[in-house]
């Protein structure tokens, strides 16, 4: 087979799944069709480098997390830095001591199995910076190591730690708020 036919082939067996994972890492139907549509012009740029060592899907959802990071490295450049003025006053002390609170639940595996929480969850997720989510997602979902996380996205890990923490501060905020308050 000729690798116009084989690249053909590829794309109707798998721009499916990564459809599905561009969306999912980038939340945006535009933005991940894109991303796919530059995976397959790599792949076919690229197609003698592939030698068959592994299936092509996986060969080719290594380059959809290159294409994502790369995606990601032009928005950090671009976006500006979110302030949290809302979180702290002029001195660094919190303006509001409930984010310290603990929340009344006796188990992890409590709210992870309620399907409404997940919701809430992935609605906090959605709020969150462009900029923050990806990373956000990249460490704790995908449960990649912090190195590779700042060399994927050409972070520091100082600067990775950083929005790690301001992630989790805004979906703390963002739960009390739309579950934890309404229990």
């Amino acid at each position: 087979m000729m690798k116009n036919e084989i690249l053909k082939s590829w794309i109707d067996q798998y721009s499916g799944p990564l459809l599905k994972k561009a969306l999912y890492m980038l939340s945006n139907k535009e933005d991940a069709q894109d991303v796919v549509q530059d995976v397959f012009i790599a792949a076919f740029s690229n197609y003698d480098s592939f030698e068959g060592k592994s299936q092509p899907l996986t060969w080719l959802m290594a380059i959809l997390q290159r294409k994502i990071a790369d995606f990601y490295r032009k928005k950090y450049k671009s976006e500006p830095n979110v302030k949290l003025d809302h979180f702290f006053d002029e001195t660094g002390s919190w303006k509001n001591n409930d984010v310290l609170n603990d929340w009344n639940v006796s188990t992890e595996s409590e709210l992870l199995d309620n399907q409404e929480f997940n919701k809430t969850l992935e609605e906090c997720i959605e709020e969150l910076p462009a900029r923050w989510k990806i990373l956000l997602k990249m460490y704790y979902i995908e449960e990649k190591k912090a190195p590779d996380v700042s060399q994927e996205l050409n972070v520091s890990t100082t600067n990775l730690w950083k929005i790690l923490q301001r992630s989790r501060m805004q979906l703390r905020e963002c739960l009390e708020v739309n579950w934890f308050s309404r229990l």
